[in-house]
């Protein structure tokens, strides 16, 4: 089913109303000079936060993109997700949604699909989620287990220099990796120990953050 949508970007006056609902509501004016960019496998996958239009296209030209990979998954009344799919369709980009969160334990099912379409996407690939530090960390720390890297090597990906904060709620996806580490790696593929032994609602139930942690992220950065 095509995402439904919120704005007509076909009319001066629709896509001003994106532009504005980006900069000012979902705060693009913030991402315009922070791209927030990293190499994950170079001429594979790339990360960053969620692209302007521009970024978009400056991306796609200077690594050959060929898909993009939404993290946030389809937002109803958003300006960035209406400019970004307008722009990949407009580019000839796959734009694929495998929406994830921030602050649970990530989903079986989403890993094991997140795991499919990485294994049926066209490279180069883009993955953003909303300010490229969390979810986009998680996404790109699964890419390189499932090609053969290290717990360690997924962990660097959540990292503060993108923005995460570990002591945070948000710390759970690196509790998620180290669980990996300590139950599993060097005995199980990593997609084996998600399918058939990745305990999400124990990992849920034994991760604690520190308060501190959370009023930044939650009250001061505002994070998705």
């Amino acid at each position: 089913m095509p995402p439904r949508a919120n704005y007509d970007l076909t009319t001066p006056a629709g896509r001003r109303a994106a532009v504005m609902n980006s900069l000012f509501v979902d705060h693009a004016i913030l991402r315009q000079g922070w791209r927030n960019w990293g190499v994950v496998a170079p001429g594979r996958l790339y990360r960053s936060n969620h692209p302007s239009p521009w970024q978009l296209q400056d991306a796609a030209r200077r690594f050959g993109l060929r898909t993009v990979v939404n993290l946030r998954g389809e937002r109803v009344n958003c300006g960035s997700d209406a400019l970004s799919r307008a722009e990949a369709a407009r580019l000839g980009l796959t734009h694929v949604d495998a929406p994830f969160e921030s602050r649970g334990a990530p989903h079986r099912d989403r890993i094991l699909r997140l795991a499919g379409i990485y294994a049926a996407m066209e490279e180069p690939a883009l993955l953003h989620c909303k300010s490229g530090a969390d979810r986009t960390g998680l996404a790109a720390g699964i890419f390189l287990l499932l090609e053969g890297g290290t717990s360690a090597e997924a962990l660097g990906q959540l990292h503060w220099r993108h923005g995460h904060v570990s002591a945070s709620r948000t710390g759970i996806l690196d509790a998620f990796f180290r669980l990996y580490a300590r139950q599993a790696e060097g005995r199980l593929p990593f997609l084996d120990w998600v399918r058939d032994e990745y305990d999400e609602a124990g990992l849920r139930t034994d991760f604690r953050s520190r308060p501190w942690a959370d009023r930044l992220v939650d009250g001061v950065l505002r994070r998705e």
